[in-house]
């Protein structure tokens, strides 16, 4: 169990992106991943000795101890490779929210499949490598493959509703609010839906009488929470 707790967690580390463009240079140790499949070149980047910091506007920051870039995924493939300020990797100063994003995009397969598996039953290794990598193709816009095997479609659909999360949680009307009432409702729409901590984002926000209204995205499954802009969660209820 504990070898497939840790090989999903792998996998987990390597699916993190989204879509936005790009204005640096990139560092040529680097420049070869520009156009390779972002699965692949991710691991790259880890063998290279770069670790995910953050997901934030649209890109993923690495940081390998001296170095910042910021990686866009398009595609599914990688768009671009960015050297970036040192503090875009919260090495000198950060943001709470973005760093919460971040935790959402790392946790999101493993969130994905243990639900899944809590639902199904059906966690043989084969299958959770099925649906790891039809997860992988739905979050990053690759071609649906119809060979298809049951745990890869039940992936490529969870994959495809978490970059639906992710492409919500960057608009502007979804990052309105406090960074406490956010980070307080994503707790607690963590807990509501019974997911991992982290699994929640919100993918959008209005006022209400001083306090926040946020839209909560957990996977597939939604949620109101109402917190105060100090971060307390005042209710929550299901998403109608």
């Amino acid at each position: 169990m504990q070898n497939k707790i840790a090989g999903t967690s792998i996998v987990a580390a390597m699916l993190l992106g989204s879509v936005s463009p790009a204005v640096a240079k990139t560092p040529g140790s680097l420049s070869d991943l520009v156009g390779s499949r972002a699965p692949g070149a991710e691991s790259q980047m880890q063998a290279r000795g770069y670790k995910m910091e953050t997901f934030k506007n649209g890109g993923q920051y690495w940081w390998n101890g001296d170095t910042c870039v910021r990686v866009v995924v398009s595609q599914g493939r990688y768009a671009s490779v960015d050297k970036v300020d040192d503090g875009d990797c919260g090495k000198g100063g950060g943001s709470t929210a973005a760093a919460a994003v971040g935790a959402v995009a790392v946790v999101g397969l493993v969130a994905a499949l243990a639900s899944h598996k809590k639902k199904h039953s059906d966690g043989d290794a084969n299958h959770d490598s099925e649906y790891s990598r039809g997860y992988s193709d739905g979050l990053y816009g690759g071609s649906y493959d119809r060979n298809d095997s049951e745990g890869y479609h039940d992936g490529y659909m969870a994959g495809e509703t978490e970059a639906a999360n992710r492409r919500a949680a960057n608009r502007p009307y979804a990052r309105g609010g406090s960074d406490g009432g956010r980070a307080a409702c994503a707790r607690r729409a963590d807990e509501y839906q019974n997911a991992p901590a982290g699994s929640s984002v919100v993918v959008s926000q209005r006022d209400q009488r001083g306090n926040h209204v946020y839209t909560m995205a957990t996977g597939s499954y939604r949620s109101i929470c109402t917190a105060s802009p100090s971060g307390q969660v005042i209710d929550i209820q299901p998403y109608y």
